[in-house]
């Protein structure tokens, strides 16, 4: 898989509500903090105001615009941010998945949303990278995440047998959408996510994602991304905040993270499959990254479940 794919796959991000509304002016929605969740939503029709807690300036959506609330702060969303908002639990209580709420007769705008858990403990692995708030505008490149939008609301309207798992796969391939636009739209980040975009540590990121145990070095990372050792490991830097070596290090000790958690495969078994041919050293090197000994790595997620370091 791609880097992208593998760390969506680490985190597994669960789709467990995907629903919508149909809603007149003048209105406004208070939705409370989600929690550890992403939120995606998409303005099918008409347009309306969106104004996010700890993001200083309200944004006006328009049909077609999309949004992801990557950390699940409160927002208000309404046709003016001046209206008496209702409150989202009382309001779409009686609205189960796949479902379309009508209010004040609808017309004026319609909008779909899907919320998404976050299982795994590494969730900040890709919650580090995004901001609270991310835009993405209606434009000609977006045909791939029109069509996701526009099946979403035929499915939610048709709700035909099999509709909670086809909304479920839409709502997953809504997220990485929002995510590709977003990191073709943002140049100037640093961390994994955003070095993505640099077609050579790219390359060598998926690299070292393909082969976690092989006896990597700089040098032999700069071969696969044709550079010079120099401006590799300058790059690189640069890019993703962190240097080759320790990039390779956090991502082998989050790949021990997840099978110490989902697996019963031995300490011993796990440190070899990661180019670790010392117990003792692989040891050594989780602790360090991980801030807990793998022996008791699951008894200290149970009490941290989100604690995990994560490449910058």
């Amino acid at each position: 898989m791609d880097p992208l794919s593998d760390i969506l796959s680490l985190i597994r991000p669960d789709n467990y509500l995907s629903a919508g509304f149909d809603i007149a002016a003048p209105w406004a929605i208070q939705f409370p903090d989600q929690g550890q969740n992403i939120k995606t939503a998409a303005v099918v029709k008409g347009e309306c105001w969106l104004a996010v807690d700890g993001v200083a300036d309200p944004v006006h959506l328009k049909t077609g615009d999309c949004v992801l609330l990557p950390h699940g702060k409160a927002f208000l969303m309404g046709s003016s941010l001046d209206a008496p908002p209702m409150e989202a639990g009382k309001t779409f209580k009686p609205t189960g998945f796949g479902q379309i709420r009508t209010l004040n007769g609808g017309g004026d705008c319609v909008v779909a949303s899907s919320r998404f858990g976050l299982k795994g403990p590494q969730a900040d692995l890709l919650l580090k990278m995004l901001p609270p708030l991310v835009v993405i505008r209606d434009r000609a490149e977006s045909t791939e995440l029109r069509y996701c939008i526009e099946r979403t609301m035929a499915e939610m309207r048709k709700n035909d047998p099999g509709s909670k798992l086809i909304l479920q796969h839409l709502a997953h391939m809504m997220l990485i959408q929002a995510l590709r636009m977003y990191l073709n739209e943002d140049s100037k980040g640093v961390g994994w996510f955003f070095a993505l975009a640099d077609p050579q540590i790219s390359t060598a990121i998926s690299a070292i994602h393909a082969a976690p145990a092989r006896n990597w070095t700089v040098e032999r990372l700069a071969q696969t991304a044709a550079m010079s050792r120099s401006a590799f490991a300058a790059r690189f830097k640069d890019k993703v905040g962190q240097s080759p070596m320790t990039y390779l290090t956090h991502w082998r000790m989050l790949l021990a993270g997840e099978k110490l958690l989902n697996s019963r495969e031995p300490i011993s078994q796990i440190s070899l499959s990661l180019g670790y041919e010392s117990e003792s050293a692989f040891s050594t090197a989780f602790k360090r990254v991980m801030g807990s000994a793998p022996r008791g790595y699951s008894k200290s997620m149970e009490s941290i479940p989100h604690s995990s370091p994560v490449p910058s």
